[in-house]
């Protein structure tokens, strides 16, 4: 199961108790999986959902079962082979149609929505083209959510729908995409709001589950890389050293140096491959003190080339 199916069956465990919410929420799926019916000469006014999903599709016929007291008949039933699944259409065209169309118009962001009501239509627009991925285990993926408007105004629908979000201080952005316009969020914590206002609480615990575990590893690999990097720029240095410490012997001005300065110069062309702190253990000195000694040495040796 993907995350995606995990948000909208936490989502679909219960049919909202108020009435404005149901129809806040069938509004919000039929905005992004519907489509309205309205004035058409010689037609029957009504509206129509479409769903690969069996689960969802139960869902909806409930919510508006419960609302007006009708069932939705089977348009269309297409296979869709690609994902081995059947994409369903019901549509209610009885009576009363034009009615029910505008209670549920009424509830849309453009409109105006109270909280609990806004809620519900986040969560029907999530369960009617929403998506979510989590980043990948060894994947530069990265976390992303989205909501697909392809209804005959998805411009002004997309955007209202971002409005919505922000309301919630969740700051998503708008992208056109075919003659689809899609609103996104791509931060963990922007994800993470947004499960936690649509009560999907199940699919929030696994979300930050995956969240922790990959700040983890980042952790990991950000500790490993600045190993990798201090190893990089020690043997950099210890080669700078071996360098610059025979030329000072062929030179002959090393014999001149004061003792420590020459153990120090000598333990480093003997144990190039060794660290700062193996070499002042073999010295019996502290890894400072070794620092201290070698610096000088670099910089005579600077001086030297100079002159």
């Amino acid at each position: 199961m993907n995350f995606t199916t995990e948000i909208r069956r936490d989502l679909i465990k219960r049919i909202p108790a108020k009435r404005c919410c149901r129809l806040a929420l069938l509004s919000g799926f039929l905005d992004t999986s519907g489509s309205w019916r309205l004035g058409e000469e010689g037609a029957r006014d009504g509206f129509s959902f479409t769903s690969e999903s069996e689960e969802i599709a139960e869902f909806l016929l409930g919510v508006v079962r419960e609302l007006f007291s009708v069932e939705m008949d089977v348009e269309q039933a297409v296979r869709d082979r690609r994902h081995e699944r059947d994409k369903l259409t019901f549509g209610y065209y009885g009576p009363h149609a034009s009615e029910f169309t505008d209670e549920i118009t009424d509830k849309n962001p453009a409109g105006g929505l109270g909280d609990c009501c806004a809620r519900a239509y986040l969560t029907g627009a999530f369960l009617g083209s929403g998506s979510c991925t989590l980043p990948r285990a060894g994947t530069k993926t990265g976390y992303h959510l989205e909501v697909v408007f392809h209804c005959e105004f998805a411009d002004l629908a997309a955007e209202d729908f971002r409005a919505l979000l922000e309301r919630f201080r969740l700051s998503a952005s708008v992208v056109v995409r075919g003659e689809s316009y899609v609103v996104y969020l791509k931060s963990r914590e922007a994800i993470s709001d947004f499960l936690s206002v649509v009560g999907a609480g199940s699919a929030l615990g696994t979300f930050e589950t995956v969240s922790a575990a990959r700040e983890e590893s980042n952790n990991e690999n950000r500790v490993v890389n600045c190993t990798a990097g201090n190893a990089d720029r020690a043997a950099i240095a210890s080669v700078e050293q071996v360098v610059a410490f025979a030329a000072l012997e062929r030179a002959g001005l090393l014999a001149a140096l004061p003792l420590p300065l020459q153990e120090a110069a000598h333990a480093r062309l003997a144990h190039p491959e060794r660290t700062l702190s193996e070499l002042a253990d073999g010295l019996g000195i502290t890894k400072s003190c070794l620092n201290h000694r070698l610096r000088k040495l670099m910089k005579l040796s600077a001086e030297t080339h100079h002159d």
